[in-house]
């Protein structure tokens, strides 16, 4: 393999913020910590988070990711992943004799309490998301009757509403934030009075992200976004790039994945990832292109990040032990 030499022509912009939000960083450690308390199995149901190392990586630890609550025995524990659950999984997992952890991502929890808000109040609630998004399907499920779903701008012509005075417009939280507001403007061109929500319900990170894309993809003639393919946030970065001016963008799992042919005619080379990815993933794309002459690195700062959030309350009790009655208590009724 022919190495290119260093060039100071060559230059890697490198977003900040990047990769890990606070609520995967939540979800991650609290499985992580479930397995270090309690021991494997951990069941999880769908994946923890939206990234294929780390779902590998807690796999080894001995998580045991599935995609129905009914795969789960009873007796065990199963946490619901960040992307948060329907109020009908809290009910399986009741009747299936499961400990259970919530690790809904506290953002996405405020989208699901405004749903019910709104439904209890009897307002058409229109979901901005994409259709089959483990997001929407949780969000979706709150208030069935009361929430249609609107993927994009197209669809808006077929929204049909009860009173077009009581309609709100709620979203999923790590969708692009120019795609969310070109759908809420082309819906408020057809429902004058439609209601926004009491906060913005794209996340911070994604907000963030999507902006110091923006800020980079300007200057950059390839940027190289580090996430998994089943990723929303990840695959609305690397849009954002193209529309930001980049001349291509990629979207990689792990460094192995560059084609070195894109880096032909390329002097400047943006890298990020999703609000899933662990830093481990960008530091060997950042070798990867060093070792082709891209050495210098320069950071694209457009905010600061110091949210947290506190793990589920759930790691708090004797999951073990609760479970181990609910199966005592199947076995009784049988």
């Amino acid at each position: 393999m022919v190495r290119m030499t260093a060039s100071p022509g060559r230059r890697v912009l490198l977003a900040a913020p990047r990769g890990y939000c606070a609520g995967v960083d939540r979800a991650v450690i609290a499985v992580e910590k479930a397995l270090e308390q309690y021991g494997a199995p951990i069941y999880v149901r769908h994946e923890i988070v939206h990234n294929k190392y780390v779902v590998q990586t807690l796999e080894k630890k001995g998580a045991i990711f599935v995609e129905r609550t009914e795969e789960v025995p009873p007796g065990n524990i199963v946490m619901f992943s960040a992307h948060g659950v329907a109020p009908t999984v809290h009910e399986e997992a009741k009747q299936g004799r499961l400990a259970t952890i919530d690790a809904t991502c506290p953002l996405v929890t405020k989208v699901h309490k405004e749903a019910v808000r709104f439904a209890n109040e009897d307002f058409d609630i229109l979901l901005i998301g994409h259709e089959g998004h483990e997001e929407v399907i949780g969000t979706s499920g709150e208030a069935p009757d009361h929430i249609q779903l609107v993927d994009g701008p197209g669809d808006v012509a077929e929204v049909e509403v009860r009173d077009p005075s009581k309609v709100v417009w709620l979203s999923q939280t790590t969708l692009s934030v120019d795609e969310t507001m070109e759908t809420v403007d082309a819906l408020k061109e057809k429902f004058p009075q439609l209601i926004s929500p009491p906060s913005d319900d794209i996340c911070y990170a994604t907000q963030n992200r999507q902006l110091a894309v923006k800020q980079m993809g300007a200057e950059a003639d390839l940027v190289i976004v580090v996430g998994s393919r089943n990723s929303s946030n990840s695959k609305r970065l690397v849009e954002v790039a193209k529309l930001a001016g980049a001349r291509e963008a990629y979207l990689v799992d792990f460094a192995d994945e560059i084609d070195e042919a894109w880096l032909e005619g390329v002097t400047t080379v943006g890298v990020t990832s999703g609000a899933s990815v662990p830093e481990v993933l960008v530091e060997q794309v950042l070798e990867w292109l060093a070792g082709r002459g891209f050495e210098d690195v320069e950071i694209v700062k457009a905010a600061e990040e110091s949210i947290t959030f506190s793990l589920p309350k759930e790691l708090r009790r004797d999951l073990r032990e609760e479970a181990a009655t609910l199966l005592a208590e199947r076995t009784s009724e049988s």
